[in-house]
């Protein structure tokens, strides 16, 4: 879908007024919930080991991802999503979905549903355009994330607002540990909260903590390398485990050495250590194993 038919789409979402909520609860319930089709694929795989004392691992390397080519859309998929399914690779814990998306200028995701599902943009690069059914219209870009907690059901759409340049962004879905909430939309600016050589936290089940918040015993966190620094992460929760995700460069977690686009999880464990390299990025995802 192009800009114009996306605007004009989003006119006539946002046109619904008092009756959209009506329209989104029967739309709602003529659709599988985004959760229960999502859970029914979750199996064995990387979930707590009860019987062992020691720590659990799981590497994915950056060219074992999935892909999908549409054009306009270009997408790696660390765990089954959409046509790519490996019965391996769903889910960690209450991690569903980390996809890393480049969308053509001008191109994006015409109007579409959710609910019951924690979603997380992080944007790498351009500007991500969003208007949604609770009437936000806001754009997105590196050094922001954006949460929509979809919960009884939303409308959305997301767009390249740039003609001449590509955006390329991270969308993340995580189980919520509560159903059939009221939707919410958040969006913050984490430039402020950026400390290099340290782990700074951008995401929390608090709604008063640092970053956004989420319906999840979930923590995310990123490290920005301008000097190599080994650095502690303490989990925050019994139970959970964490995933990280290299945005940039080189690095190791626990002594397992990654590159760009890895991602390397680790639980039954209540620490990792990660030794970073100058000009290297990475993003923890903490989360539930259990869901």
């Amino acid at each position: 879908m192009d800009r114009k038919q996306f605007l004009k789409k989003s006119i006539a979402l946002g046109a619904l007024g008092a009756a959209a909520p009506a329209l989104i609860s029967e739309a709602m319930a003529n659709r599988t919930s985004d959760y229960d089709k999502l859970a029914a694929q979750v199996g064995f795989n990387h979930l707590p080991n009860k019987e062992k004392k020691t720590m659990n691992t799981v590497l994915h390397k950056a060219d074992t991802r999935g892909f999908a080519d549409h054009g306009w859309l270009k997408s790696n998929h660390t765990f089954s999503f959409a046509n790519y399914y490996n019965p391996e690779r769903v889910h960690f814990g209450a991690l569903r979905v980390l996809n890393d998306d480049k969308v053509d200028g001008g191109k994006g995701f015409g109007t579409h549903p959710h609910d019951n599902m924690e979603i997380i943009s992080i944007p790498l690069a351009g500007d991500l355009e969003h208007k949604d059914s609770m009437g936000n219209v806001a754009v997105i870009k590196e050094g922001d994330v954006q949460v929509l907690s979809a919960g009884t059901g939303i409308f959305h759409s997301e767009y390249n607002k740039n003609e001449d340049e590509e955006v390329q962004f991270l969308q993340i879905w995580v189980f919520p540990n509560k159903k059939h909430v009221e939707p919410r939309y958040d969006q913050v600016a984490i430039n402020d909260l950026v400390q290099d050589n340290e782990i700074y936290q951008i995401l929390s089940p608090n709604e008063d903590d640092q970053g956004v918040w989420i319906h999840q015993d979930a923590w995310f966190s990123m490290a920005n390398f301008t000097e190599d620094k080994e650095l502690q992460y303490d989990l925050h929760a019994e139970g959970n485990g964490v995933y990280a995700f290299v945005l940039e460069g080189d690095l190791n977690v626990d002594d397992q050495e990654l590159s760009k686009r890895d991602g390397y999880g680790v639980w039954d464990t209540d620490k990792v250590t990660v030794n970073g390299k100058a000009g290297s990025k990475l993003l923890l995802m903490e989360v539930p194993m259990s869901i």
